[in-house]
């Protein structure tokens, strides 16, 4: 059965107040004037914003930039229901995608039956990472709390021990969005371990 107009603006308004929980979901990374803890709704707004800026050294040259956004904008919906998962905390990310394709068929299915399944593709096209804008939304969902990290003299890296080598083996990947990002990114890492704010790799 087809709903009516008035039923579907119903789904769709409980969908955006559900996403407001976004905001309480709190990240390892730190805002960088306050040092308090950066939550959810900070970073899709902050990597929403850095897609547009940064667009045009992504490796594709025909991007789809508004298909990243969306991309970006619905991804870290599913933290609502699953939690934050920090990038170096190797035991959660055994279980994470299960717990947020969990979570992203409950959220995603309080809208609409089309707007779900658009809703679900995107998300599915960014964890399958296929296609250049999946790339790319990676590529700039890694470069931000990096950067964060630089910002705040080590952040979270600092509060959980993390090693320059851990930093560069997980966000090596940006390279396959954007290789200019990526160059970028090894000077901003090196500079954060010169100034004491990551600590080096372990000798052999």
């Amino acid at each position: 059965m087809i709903p009516s107009p008035a039923e579907r603006l119903a789904r769709q308004v409980a969908f955006i107040a559900e996403c407001d929980k976004l905001k309480e979901i709190f990240r390892q990374t730190q805002n960088t004037q306050s040092r308090r803890p950066e939550n959810d709704a900070e970073h899709s707004w902050h990597l929403c914003l850095s897609v547009i800026v940064l667009a045009e050294h992504a490796n594709a040259p025909q991007l789809d930039v508004l298909r990243v956004l969306k991309m970006v904008i619905v991804h870290d919906l599913v933290e609502i229901d699953a939690g934050d998962t920090f990038g170096y905390d190797t035991a959660r990310q055994v279980e994470q995608h299960a717990r947020e394709c969990v979570a992203a068929d409950r959220i995603f299915g309080m809208l609409p039956s089309d707007q779900a399944q658009d809703f679900r593709a995107l998300w599915d096209e960014f964890e399958a990472q296929q296609t250049v804008e999946a790339k790319f939304a990676l590529a700039v969902d890694r470069f931000q709390p990096v950067l964060l990290n630089c910002l705040a003299q080590g952040g979270g890296w600092k509060r959980h021990g993390v090693t320059q080598d851990r930093v560069v083996a997980r966000n090596a990947r940006i390279a396959e969005g954007s290789a200019g990002l990526w160059r970028h990114m090894e000077r901003m890492i090196q500079r954060a371990v010169d100034a004491g704010d990551l600590a080096p790799a372990p000798k052999p």
